[in-house]
């Protein structure tokens, strides 16, 4: 059964998803295609350069992403709140980067539009002002700039992506570690890197470089996009993971040796307290990292779970006995 986007992205449950699109077949269309014989990775960088230029003109931050050879995950954050304090030049600014501006809107801006015309024209602004706070618009902006790039590398015409993008609501403290950790261990579970270090074109990498400048590997130079610590919570911040960034990153590592644990010493005895903090089950955790996204529609602990089925007007959602085994 299929639910309408507006019930997926409720931005009074929670500013933060995990999102997720895959090329059409699954085909690797961002890697090595061994059937076709072709390259792709360079591609990888698109997305990069685009959510560069995305999380510039919109109130979307990136808090973790992945680029894989056939699919991409991102972890977003909404902020309404910046859009209210745009000036609706400011506004105008934004939008007129990625579309046109009407004429109304250009000769209202130089005061040349009678009082009917200036209504319409405002209208007109406050709707670009919410599209601008709208994952959907988002993702529209970065998707289809993909697939007609690679539509025009490849001289074809035709769909790129298997359909729209996938959403999954995360619900609250719990919800928000478990994606961005799942997204950032992606290349590592997938068995094309060994460390989050060498894991190119993920947000991991970004961090871990921005860190340590020594860990960065020459395809890695071209994910300059900007990755905003918005979900490392601070004393001016009401939301967001309550622990820094270093602790995330030693979760990222002691997760990313147990999902290797084939190999010798790979499990690290010493839990992250994070674990220990936010009240998660360290056995539970490392079976669903090792596993895979098991939920559904939205990632939080059991009683948020809940509360977000009953919202949908149902009683069971996807991933609540997970929820109750990982999150206690």
């Amino acid at each position: 059964m299929t639910y309408a986007r507006k019930n997926q992205v409720s931005l009074q449950e929670t500013p933060y998803y995990h999102v997720v699109a895959r090329c059409v077949r699954r085909a690797w269309l961002w890697g090595i295609d061994d059937y076709a014989g072709r390259d792709y990775s360079h591609r990888k960088a698109w997305v990069i350069e685009r959510l560069a230029h995305l999380t510039n003109v919109f109130a979307v931050d990136v808090c973790a992403y992945a680029v894989m050879s056939n699919h991409y995950h991102l972890v977003l954050h909404v902020d309404v709140q910046r859009t209210r304090a745009w000036s609706p030049e400011e506004v105008v600014k934004r939008w007129t980067r990625l579309y046109g501006l009407p004429s109304i809107v250009d000769r209202w801006l130089r005061q040349e539009t009678g009082e009917a015309e200036s209504q319409v024209a405002i209208d007109l602004v406050e709707k670009w002002r919410e599209r601008l706070a709208d994952i959907s618009w988002f993702m529209r902006g970065l998707n289809e700039h993909l697939a007609r790039r690679a539509n025009e590398e490849d001289q074809c015409k035709g769909r790129f992506w298997e359909g729209r993008f996938r959403s999954q609501a995360l619900l609250d403290e719990a919800g928000l570690l478990t994606a961005m950790v799942y997204v950032d261990l992606n290349p590592i579970r997938a068995g094309i890197a060994a460390t989050p270090e060498g894991s190119d074109f993920t947000s991991i990498q970004d961090r871990i470089r921005n860190l340590n400048p020594a860990h960065a590997s020459g395809d890695a130079e071209v994910a300059d996009i900007r990755i905003r610590p918005v979900p490392f919570r601070t004393e001016a911040q009401g939301t967001g993971i309550p622990f820094g960034l270093r602790e995330y990153l030693h979760l990222v590592d002691w997760t990313g040796r147990s999902i290797r644990s084939g190999k010798k010493g790979a499990i690290d005895d010493a839990m992250p307290l994070i674990l220990v903090r936010l009240n998660i089950d360290s056995v539970a955790w490392e079976q669903g990292m090792r596993k895979g996204n098991r939920f559904g529609r939205a990632i939080g602990s059991l009683s948020h779970m809940r509360l977000h089925a009953e919202a949908l007007g149902q009683s069971w959602i996807r991933g609540l006995r997970r929820a109750g085994r990982m999150y206690g």
